[in-house]
């Protein structure tokens, strides 16, 4: 008999965690308290409870090749950096492709989960769920808690002196949906993450005035990077890990440092910060300088406090406003878990996902993580782990080696960054990825490769290191993996060529030195990655 396994969330995670279930041979529950899926990417005009929520202009900031799933490639005429009904599109694609909604309850919260009475042996939990009123408990094998870190609205107002003496508006970045509110006004928007820095930018198309406060400043990227590539798919490559490796922490940082300076600097737009480039999450913009420079946006440093009509900054100006958006980010919570509880955005997890004190590894947390890169691809990851976990294919060490890990990474997270909310799930995307693969036994072999295949292991090596890399050999291995590696130059390009040019003429071969460092780079990385 198949093994029940009870999925929180019909989210991306929640789908992916389906299909990895069926693969397995299990018998998977979704439960999703809205009459829908998408979780966080699907828009709606009011903001529901315990789901998070998105505004309507919203595009992702990690390109299609990046962050899809690795066996089901997002169409080549789909745009690069996809609109939130885009993504809504591919999802519903993905779930009717795999025939995954017949095994989602829709309209169903989940109320509690426990532990039951012979856990020690048996590792069962006990759900209990509700949906039209009606209560319904039933035991299952295993759990994936698939509900995301963006649901609860982090409202640090204890920090904003006189924000309770205000007499504009005031709200959290969850509960924007367009900038028509704001028409003619003075806004504050607080926070430089990614969307602190594009509600900024939107608001500024209608209101009087915008200021961008920050305590820190941020470095800015571009979406669009080296010869029109989306940045991801150029920054993401496996030679560039390798070199980030043989480089040193300062090295890796002037160097990025100074190419997004060379775009614009930082300094002369009050934007950089005391810390280095690669010690906080990147925020991604592509048009934050454009406002600045044209006076729509100004930057400003932290709120000190509020008056009943301006806001005083930590500089001793004083502005005059009418509405403030707290764009500070999120706080996580299960409720619905005995025995869990989160403290400031921490909870302790063996790679981001399994409770080290478990007598049974029958419960993980999927995609509760903020990758330096997309997330889909480390949910599905995780799950086929996660699954092979629940069928006792893949053990997990003891628990002293497990806590081991676990402050050990925690140790490193709180060396490299600066101290925040957003800093306590931080992973890197390749290493996180191949760190994952190796459990589960996916992880691309490059000598083989160079060995077997040369014009794959180059595009493996040197390519951008797209999700299809994790499915050419092992468990789950698709048939598909290498022609969508081959192609995905292709699917990049294909969306962008809506007009015929004529290609321009190839340019000049590279000079001996070049190919001599090239042939260098590739043996290095092979035995790095071996």
């Amino acid at each position: 008999m198949a093994k029940k396994v009870a999925i929180i969330g019909g989210g991306s995670s929640g789908l992916c965690a389906i299909k990895a279930c069926l693969q397995e041979g299990l018998e998977p529950v979704c439960f999703e308290r809205t009459a829908d899926i998408g979780g966080l990417w699907r828009f709606e005009e009011r903001p529901e409870d315990g789901r998070a929520s998105i505004y309507r202009s919203v595009i992702i900031n990690t390109s299609k090749e990046m962050m899809c799933f690795s066996d089901f490639p997002i169409p080549d005429d789909f745009p690069n950096y996809m609109h939130n009904s885009k993504i809504m599109e591919y999802f519903r694609m993905y779930a009717r492709h795999f025939d995954l909604l017949r095994h989602i309850r829709f309209r169903t919260s989940v109320c509690r989960v426990s532990k039951r009475p012979d856990f020690g042996s048996s590792g069962q939990w006990e759900v209990l769920t509700e949906s039209e009123g009606k209560q319904e408990a039933a035991v299952f094998d295993a759990v994936l808690v698939c509900s995301g870190h963006h649901t609860d609205a982090h409202l640090p107002l204890s920090s904003f002196p006189g924000i309770e003496k205000f007499k504009g508006c005031y709200l959290h970045s969850r509960d924007y949906k367009d900038a028509q509110a704001f028409t003619n006004k003075r806004v504050v928007v607080i926070g430089i993450g990614n969307s602190g820095s594009d509600l900024a930018v939107e608001i500024s198309q209608t209101a009087q005035q915008v200021f961008l406060s920050t305590r820190r400043g941020a470095w800015i990227l571009n979406r669009v990077g080296d010869r029109g590539y989306p940045i991801d798919t150029v920054l993401t490559t496996r030679l560039n890990r390798f070199l980030q490796e043989l480089l040193s922490s300062s090295m890796a940082c002037d160097y990025m440092e100074k190419k997004l300076n060379a775009r614009f600097d930082h300094s002369r737009y009050g934007l950089k910060p005391k810390h280095r480039v690669f010690h906080q999450h990147p925020t991604v913009n592509d048009d934050l300088p454009n406002r600045i420079i044209s006076g729509r946006v100004m930057v400003k440093p932290n709120v000190q406090e509020f008056t009943e009509t301006s806001a005083i900054f930590e500089d001793g100006t004083r502005e005059d406003i009418d509405a403030v958006v707290f764009a500070t980010g999120y706080s996580f919570s299960f409720p619905f878990l005995e025995g869990f509880k989160v403290v400031e955005n921490q909870i302790p997890l063996y790679k981001y996902m399994f409770p080290p004190d478990l007598e049974k590894p029958t419960l993980a947390f999927i995609g509760l993580i903020q990758p330096l890169g997309a997330i889909m691809p480390i949910s599905e990851l995780q799950c086929r782990w996660a699954t092979r976990v629940f069928k006792g294919l893949s053990e997990l060490p003891p628990r002293h080696d497990m806590e081991a890990d676990i402050e050990q990474k925690k140790e490193a997270m709180a060396k490299r960054y600066v101290k925040s909310q957003r800093h306590t799930i931080q992973v890197d995307y390749i290493p996180y990825m191949d760190e994952l693969a190796c459990q589960l036994g996916v992880k691309p072999n490059l000598l083989t490769l160079f060995l077997t295949d040369p014009k794959l292991a180059v595009e493996v090596a040197f390519g951008p290191c797209t999700p299809y890399q994790y499915r050419l050999r092992g468990p789950g291995a698709w048939a598909g993996a290498r022609e969508a590696i081959l192609t995905q130059q292709q699917r990049i390009l294909k969306p962008l060529q809506t007009r015929h040019v004529e290609e321009s003429t190839s340019a000049p071969a590279l000079p001996l030195i070049f190919k001599l460092v090239g042939a260098v780079a590739i043996l290095a990385a092979v035995f790095a990655y071996l």
